[in-house]
């Protein structure tokens, strides 16, 4: 059974900083693109940042380049987002994916508020 499960978020002021996680399972980990996404209230579902499998290379949204850091960690099936200096405008579910040529799986997500 395939599971994306996401884990870190919370409320946090801004200019801090929140770890989160994705543990996956039921799928072959290292062959698949992870990626982050990040849904605000009223507004569709955007990409913040993603990785390839083995080579490992990232890509970012404009809005997060310099503070968002997205890492996996084949041995563990976890794929992470380090989000550093966090602004109000970071608020969001944030969701993990998993995709490669036949599939496209989703976790449920987790919630990041950033408030005073």
């Amino acid at each position: 059974q395939v599971q994306l499960v996401e884990s870190g978020g919370g409320l946090v002021q801004p200019g801090g900083s929140l770890r989160l996680s994705c543990a996956a399972s039921g799928f072959t980990f290292s062959k698949y693109t992870m990626s982050w996404y990040r849904q605000a209230p009223g507004k569709e579902r955007d990409l913040v940042a993603g990785i390839t499998r083995v080579i490992g290379r990232t890509n970012y949204a404009d809005s997060v380049k310099g503070r968002f850091t997205i890492s996996r960690d084949n041995a563990k099936n976890t794929v992470y987002l380090q989000m550093n200096s966090l602004k109000p405008e970071d608020t969001a579910v944030y969701y993990c994916n998993a995709k490669d040529r036949y599939d496209d799986f989703w976790g449920q997500g987790t919630q990041v508020t950033v408030s005073s």
